[in-house]
């Protein structure tokens, strides 16, 4: 199974009230996202708080939510770090399991060359025969990975896709034209979903999905269509949720969201606090807009 276009969700990562990975829970939020619409699963990406996930911690999870989705969706697992061998180790192991893609950020931290980025991405798309989306996110990475760079990376047959959040739609127009037609471009910022598909991207690693996921895949359907009208009224009407789940450093909020309107997800680990009542409210505020839509 390739990467998919639409609507994949970087799922949260549920945990007990001891502290430990709730995987039951995990199960259940894969399936309700399945049933609300969407087309892929991103698990231990940033916001399933990868940071604070053990390597075992990582793989159960790979494996509970195969298990509970199946076919159904597509799996990415986020197996990248700002460790090569590291990176490439966890993504052998992820595809063992059964994991259709991979997503792999850029090295954090270390502030790697453009030639080091190369060879880093190059060296996880080498380890195994899975598709492999990259992750620019040079707001928490301190390192961009520039356009000519990405276009090099894309003439591997394993890297696939690039998770945009760049959060600059002159950088994601100057990519498109260099990319291969084949390679897709999803928005990695919720809020620019539907101005990036109008450039000619494909669709979204959401955050906001775990909690309006119907109403975003109906906004992508009908850019789809050519309603652009239906597309702006919900992309506007989903603003401020967009903007809620942000308000404070994520997952924060959107766990808050969970805990509220579908079922106890838990708190955050250690660096990260439960989000602020007031930003809990904002949320549920914002997916009861959502709803109305």
């Amino acid at each position: 199974m390739a990467l998919t276009a639409g609507l994949t969700t970087a799922m949260i990562t549920p945990f007990s009230g001891d502290g430990s990975v709730d995987y039951g829970r995990m199960a259940r939020l894969a399936i309700h996202l399945v049933e609300n619409g969407h087309d892929g699963l991103l698990v231990t990406g940033t916001t399933g708080e990868s940071p604070t996930l053990t390597d075992a911690e990582k793989l159960a999870l790979y494996s509970t939510v195969v298990e509970a989705v199946g076919s159904k969706a597509v799996v990415i697992a986020g197996t990248g770090t700002y460790d090569t061998r590291h990176s490439v180790e966890m993504s052998k192991k992820a595809a063992e399991l059964g994991v259709d893609g991979l997503m792999a950020v850029t090295p954090y931290y270390s502030r790697p060359s453009q030639a080091g980025l190369l060879a880093h991405f190059l060296a996880i798309a080498d380890a195994t025969d899975l598709p492999l989306m990259i992750y620019n996110i040079p707001s928490r990475t301190a390192r961009l990975i520039e356009v000519e760079t990405l276009a090099e990376m894309a003439q591997h047959p394993n890297i696939a896709a690039t998770k945009d959040a760049v959060g600059d739609l002159e950088f994601t127009k100057a990519s498109m034209e260099l990319l291969p037609d084949d390679f897709m471009v999803l928005s990695g910022d919720d809020s620019a979903t539907l101005p990036m598909m109008e450039l000619g991207g494909q669709g979204v690693v959401s955050v906001a999905g775990h909690l309006a996921g119907r109403q975003i895949k109906r906004m992508i359907e009908a850019h789809r269509a050519g309603d652009a009208a239906e597309a702006w009224r919900l992309h506007h009407g989903l603003m401020p949720l967009f903007d809620a789940c942000f308000v404070e450093p994520n997952p924060m909020p959107t766990k808050a969201g969970l805990n509220a309107l579908w079922e106890p997800v838990g708190d955050p680990r250690l660096p990260l606090v439960p989000a602020s009542p007031e930003t809990g409210d904002m949320v549920v505020a914002a997916v009861g807009r959502a709803q109305r839509l």
